[in-house]
């Protein structure tokens, strides 16, 4: 087939990131330069974010690539969120690893080929571009998790992402085989449109009904909701505080975009079984999420537990359906990753990977405040920001969430917001106490006192500006979200 101007002009970021990352790796392969190599990854992902922003202001419509990918507002916006987390991971990284004692320079080709799989995961239209997306997304982790070699949690972080993303792998290819088998077509609308002409059927039509749950089954394991959650503590524990911020944010909201473009072009609203399963799973993850995270003395595995409880929230936007819906995902998912960022960014400025271990007990933060004032400051805006309190971004979304919920009458799913919100306020407290005690000992976790002065700190700065920003003034995210709003095909 023969690709039209425009069509070349919607693959270029898909073009450019390519050709970053073999830049990247035949660089790798002739000099091993820890800062050169380093600033190639972050040169290459800015000028394909660059071009994402520049196509999402000028685009006009939808433009197919093939069957499989499709790119329009929705995905430039989706695929700019995903770059910008990446660009912030590696950045972080670039602190964190200053004094690795191994090869370094891996550690961003992985990096940006698991980005590249974001991309392909926002522009998915079909059940094929959405599995590859998927493994190319997934593949590099494995290495980024256990890329410690020599620490014991960070190698059974890794053994355990690869054994649930197989799992899930498996789910998703069983569940996509029994629909192809059903509908004759992967496409999200072709599939949407049996469904929908056979709502009533579907109790006689056992196969496309188990295909429907392995698939669902598969996302819910990506994205980590109850009762798919057991590992993602540990996984989380296990990598390194940079890859653990790439973990929470960017594959998540890569899985979740592609999820709501289902919903959208397929007619997801009109699958009353669907529904009602999502909601159940919103509300549990809500309340588990919340309560485990309340038990939890690690600051990475409360932010775990944290993590599927706000997918817990963002799933109650994606149940409510209606003109909000769209809106409030992408406010949410906005908000949550610039806060999530921020938080693990403080994480990784006081971590190093020359220890046993990260920064990540809660005992480790005692006294913050008086060791490094504006850095337990950033900490303090994320955590509040995370617990939804006014003039914060986490406010933002949640606002966003319960006028959609409002607007559905789905109060008993509210009534699990307003109960889960409360016992997030509880554990950031806690931790947010932590800092602003006195320690009675001087602990060896603390940032340099040059922070600011890096990358990694430029980059924790500026993700603090981004959070207050939106909270404060949040009518230019607001418009930018409804510019990419999501139209049926």
């Amino acid at each position: 087939m023969s690709f039209s101007n425009t069509q070349w002009l919607a693959l270029s970021p898909f073009l450019l990131l390519s050709a970053a990352i073999v830049a990247l790796m035949l660089s790798i392969a002739f000099k091993r330069r820890h800062d050169g190599n380093a600033t190639m990854a972050v040169i290459g992902l800015n000028c394909t974010l660059v071009l994402i922003l520049v196509l999402l202001l000028i685009s006009k419509g939808r433009v197919e690539l093939t069957p499989l990918l499709v790119v329009d507002n929705y995905a430039l916006f989706y695929g700019a969120i995903i770059l910008m987390t990446t660009l912030a991971t590696a950045t972080l990284s670039h602190a964190y690893l200053d004094g690795f004692k191994g090869e370094r320079e891996e550690m961003y080709l992985l990096l940006a080929i698991s980005a590249l799989g974001g991309l392909v995961l926002a522009c998915a239209q079909h059940f094929a571009s959405l599995f590859i997306g998927l493994e190319i997304l997934s593949v590099p982790l494995y290495a980024m998790i256990a890329y410690p070699v020599k620490k014991r949690h960070s190698l059974e972080g890794g053994v355990k992402y690869l054994v649930l993303s197989a799992v899930a792998s498996a789910f998703m290819l069983f569940g996509i085989a029994l629909l192809y088998s059903q509908v004759g077509s992967m496409g999200f609308a072709e599939v949407g449109a049996f469904f929908a002409a056979h709502d009533f059927e579907l109790i006689s039509n056992r196969v496309a009904l188990l295909g429907g749950a392995l698939l669902l089954i598969a996302i819910a394991f990506k994205l980590s909701l109850v009762p798919f959650h057991l590992w993602t503590p540990d996984v989380y524990e296990g990598a390194p505080a940079p890859v653990t911020s790439y973990l929470a944010t960017a594959s998540k909201t890569a899985v979740f975009a592609v999820l709501l473009r289902y919903f959208v072009e397929a007619g997801g609203y009109h699958q009353t079984a669907l529904i009602e399963v999502l909601a159940v799973l919103a509300f549990v993850s809500i309340l588990v999420g919340n309560v485990l995270a309340v038990r939890q003395n690690n600051v990475k595995r409360m932010m775990a537990y944290s993590s599927i409880a706000h997918f817990g929230y963002c799933m109650v936007a994606l149940v409510a359906g209606g003109p909000l819906a769209v809106e409030a995902v992408g406010a949410y998912l906005l908000s949550y990753v610039i806060t999530t960022l921020g938080a693990f960014g403080v994480l990784t400025l006081t971590s190093s990977p020359m220890g046993d271990r990260d920064a990540d007990l809660n005992y480790d933060y005692r006294g913050l405040f008086w060791r490094r004032p504006y850095l337990a400051s950033i900490m303090t805006a994320m955590l509040l920001s995370l617990a939804g309190i006014p003039a914060t971004a986490g406010f933002i979304g949640k606002f966003y969430v319960i006028a959609a919920g409002l607007d559905a009458k789905l109060w008993w799913l509210l009534g699990a917001v307003v109960v889960g919100s409360a016992i997030g306020l509880y554990y950031y407290l806690r931790l947010l106490i932590a800092m602003f005690l006195l320690d009675p000992a001087r602990h060896r976790f603390s940032a340099a006192l040059d922070w600011a002065q890096h990358v990694g700190g430029i980059m924790v700065l500026l993700l603090t500006l981004a959070m207050m920003g939106m909270g404060l003034f949040p009518q230019p995210f607001i418009d930018l979200i409804r510019h990419a709003a999501l139209q049926p095909g």
